[in-house]
């Protein structure tokens, strides 16, 4: 049995072996889908898959594909659930004591909302109400936070000092902070949980994202339409024009370093906490940009343009995740280059095009 309490899962060796339901939340989006696929490869298949399915709002659990389900659809899931139903439907009989893990990886990601009520009631009290549930039922509870935590990064991106001192740059960021603050506060805690602080992710499965998807998504989509890649001026004194930097990481990667804190007992290496998700080194745009010509065999050709006025006093123009706390608990995965992400990237999305 799949079992957090007391014991590792063992997402490794899944094949000969009977597990009890996981919860996955965002999985009509781009981590939260990944993460289905690779469970899934896993052999685990007993999985209660949540979004924004209105069709599927006041029905609880369904064993029915929602009609707007992008990315789990060809999957194997037990069933599917709308995300206003999620903590009703944790209250059944079916739930209570059949959960081993709930992965939260739902949000309002857009970081140019200005509804901060909304953002604050999906990002933080959403969140805080999944927390109190997976604490009373003692079942293991992983979640994303965000790099936008770090605000414009005056105060370094490291895991391993006080969050109280980052001043996120919008509402997104505030929401994800507020809850990581308050997280770290608890006195009673799930068994095992992770605040994760994702980086700039990209990879398969974004497309839905539009002007949120990441610069590999854009560059080869722009590459197939104009020939070139359009990358933002910048201003800031000492920065070059396509030279703001981030931390870039594949979301292969992501995946393996979320499942990794359900495989891996709380310990004084392994502590329950806040973990930055990168890859420790932070590259420019144009750097990306470029692997993504040469991953499609041809030669660079990059326009500078204005950068929107709604993003200049809320950009982010550099990033760069410290990891010596995650990777001290034992991960050892290789983490990819941008130049062997981008290669794998761009192979899926040529797949998609034929």
């Amino acid at each position: 049995m799949w079992a957090w309490r007391g014991r590792m899962l063992g997402l490794d060796d899944f094949t000969a072996r009977e597990v009890s339901m996981i919860v996955v939340t965002g999985t009509n989006g781009f981590i939260g889908s990944n993460i289905v696929k690779t469970l899934n490869e896993r052999g685990v298949s007993d999985l209660v898959v949540v979004d924004d399915y209105p069709e599927l709002r006041g029905g609880m659990a369904s064993k029915n594909v929602p009609e707007k389900d992008r990315y789990t659809k060809d999957m194997q899931v037990s069933r599917w659930l709308d995300l206003h139903d999620l903590h009703a439907w944790l209250e059944t009989d079916e739930a209570k004591g059949g959960i081993d893990g709930v992965i939260h990886m739902g949000a309002c990601s857009d970081t140019t909302v200005a509804d901060r009520d909304y953002v604050m009631g999906i990002n933080l009290k959403y969140t805080t109400k999944l927390w109190e549930w997976c604490t009373r039922e003692g079942v293991a509870f992983v979640y994303a936070s965000s790099a936008a935590t770090y605000g414009d990064g005056g105060h370094g991106y490291s895991d391993e000092v006080d969050p109280v001192v980052y001043k996120p740059l919008n509402y997104y960021g505030e929401s994800k902070h507020l809850f990581d603050l308050w997280a770290l506060k608890q006195e009673k805690t799930p068994p095992r949980w992770a605040g994760l602080k994702f980086f700039n992710v990209y990879g398969q499965r974004e497309q839905h994202k539009g002007r949120m998807a990441s610069v590999a998504y854009h560059t080869y989509n722009q590459i197939k339409e104009t020939g070139k890649m359009k990358l933002f001026m910048s201003h800031k004194e000492g920065v070059d024009d396509g030279c703001q930097r981030r931390d870039f990481v594949f979301v292969d990667d992501v995946v393996g370093m979320t499942l990794h804190f359900l495989d891996t007992p709380v310990s004084s290496v392994a502590a329950n906490g806040l973990y930055n998700v990168g890859t420790g080194s932070a590259r420019t745009f144009l750097d990306f940009a470029k692997a993504v010509f040469v991953a499609m065999g041809l030669e660079p050709k990059i326009e500078i343009i204005p950068m929107p006025e709604d993003l200049r006093g809320k950009y982010q123009y550099f990033t760069q995740a410290t990891m010596q706390r995650l990777l001290g608990t034992g991960y050892e995965e290789p983490i990819h280059e941008i130049e062997d992400g981008v290669k794998k990237y761009v192979a899926y999305l040529d797949e998609l095009n034929d």
